[in-house]
């Protein structure tokens, strides 16, 4: 269930990279450019690249990926592999040997382009906020003038 799970986020999230790319593309065809949008669907973009990224590597380590060819059958001392362990996050194997002895791999590739991708999408996920809350700043009125409430407003007729 869980592999189902993965696959279809990891359909899901390169469904949204490959659209918020086109999106970006379309862009410039409408001027101005607006920018709180621009950020936005370039968050998204990194967001579901990231997403990608991890899915691929948790099937890499699930489905034995490079890991298992690092493992040794003996160690240096001449220990035997007892088990493999796998964890998800960060994604990594250990190579647990008869002696006790552990050799961790790590996949830093993916780990390093989850991360960077994950950060840049919560800068342009602030960036895109920020500047929107500058365009959508509020109207002044002209000195003296008021603002007639709406239970009021009919009445004024």
């Amino acid at each position: 269930m869980l592999m189902a799970s993965m696959g279809i986020l990891l359909l899901l999230c390169l469904v949204t990279a490959a659209a918020s790319i086109v999106a970006v593309l379309l862009m410039p065809a409408d001027p101005p450019l607006p920018l709180p949008r621009l950020c936005a669907v370039l968050a998204l973009l990194f967001g579901s690249t990231a997403a990608a990224v991890y899915c691929h590597g948790w099937f890499s380590v699930v489905l034995g990926g490079p890991f298992p060819d690092l493992c040794e059958a003996r160690n240096a001392s001449g220990a035997e592999l007892s088990a493999i362990e796998q964890t998800y996050w960060p994604l990594r194997n250990a190579c647990l040997y008869s002696d006790a002895t552990t050799v961790e791999h790590i996949s830093m590739t993916v780990n390093v382009l989850v991360c960077l991708s994950a950060a840049l999408a919560t800068a342009l996920t602030c960036a895109s906020a920020a500047l929107r809350g500058r365009v959508r700043s509020p109207l002044k009125r002209p000195h003296g003038s008021e603002v007639i409430p709406r239970s009021d407003r009919s009445r004024v007729r």
